[in-house]
């Protein structure tokens, strides 16, 4: 039986010597030090790789990771002279819009080319006019008459009998185009085909179109008028603006 002096021989050694406490801790410390470089550098990387925006578009990019795409449809494709839809094969796209109030000038379009209008600087009070082959579809002439001041009625008679045959006549008003137009005239227009012309009134809106030397299909839009009516105007003095559009079949070229 071992005496408790015995047990006693057998201790345990003591603590370690403070020389290799030292070194564990200072190996701890390099350790460390170390790693909170690493650390450092790293971060310092990724802000250098990562482009700079602001956080939240940081965190929205994050959470649109895992949605799925937005279909956009895409817009929709500009059709000549504005028109909604596209004209067919071998047609001509026009519009013909009056002016409206003093300051809203009267347009002429035709396949996409403005031959009237404020842009081009040959609109005025009156009555607006183009004239187009049909065959090629280019414009012949524009001019416009004044029909408020001036003895305008009889050159612009001239103007209209002076279109070749095989041609389309585009009219449209803009301010009073009635005043001073008279029979002469008239009767030039009644002829190329207006159901309207001697209803005109003073400041009416009235757009026109025409073919001199052949037969428009049925189907197409031509005349529109609005009169002038101080309860309804959209101007102070003067009716809103009217317009036509349509697509007019190709002559042989």
């Amino acid at each position: 039986m071992l005496s408790w002096g015995g047990w006693r021989g057998q201790e345990s050694p003591g603590p370690a010597p403070t020389r290799s406490r030292l070194s564990a801790g200072t190996l701890k410390a390099v350790f460390f030090v170390f790693a909170s470089l690493c650390a450092w550098y790293s971060g310092y990387l990724l802000a250098e790789l990562v482009p700079d925006m602001p956080l939240s578009s940081a965190v929205y990019s994050i959470r649109s990771i895992g949605e799925k795409p937005v279909l956009r449809a895409p817009a929709p494709k500009r059709q000549k002279c504005d028109h909604w839809t596209p004209c067919p094969p071998n047609t001509y796209a026009y519009r013909l819009l009056s002016g409206g109030g003093r300051d809203k000038f009267a347009k002429i379009c035709f396949e996409d080319e403005m031959l009237i209008g404020e842009k081009t600087g040959n609109v005025a009070r009156g009555i607006n006019i183009a004239i187009v082959n049909y065959a090629t579809g280019k414009v012949i002439a524009t001019q416009y008459f004044d029909m408020f001041e001036g003895d305008n009625s009889g050159p612009m008679t001239a103007f209209i009998q002076s279109a070749p045959s095989k041609s389309l006549l585009f009219m449209v008003t803009h301010d009073d185009g009635s005043s001073r137009l008279k029979e002469d005239a008239k009767k030039a227009i009644e002829s190329l085909g207006s159901k309207e012309i001697r209803n005109m009134r003073f400041r009416s809106s009235w757009v026109f179109l025409a073919a001199k030397g052949f037969e428009l299909p049925a189907g197409i839009e031509r005349e529109k008028i609005n009169h002038s009516d101080n309860a309804k105007n959209r101007y102070s003095g003067w009716p809103a603006e009217i317009q036509v559009e349509g697509c007019i079949p190709k002559g042989p070229s």
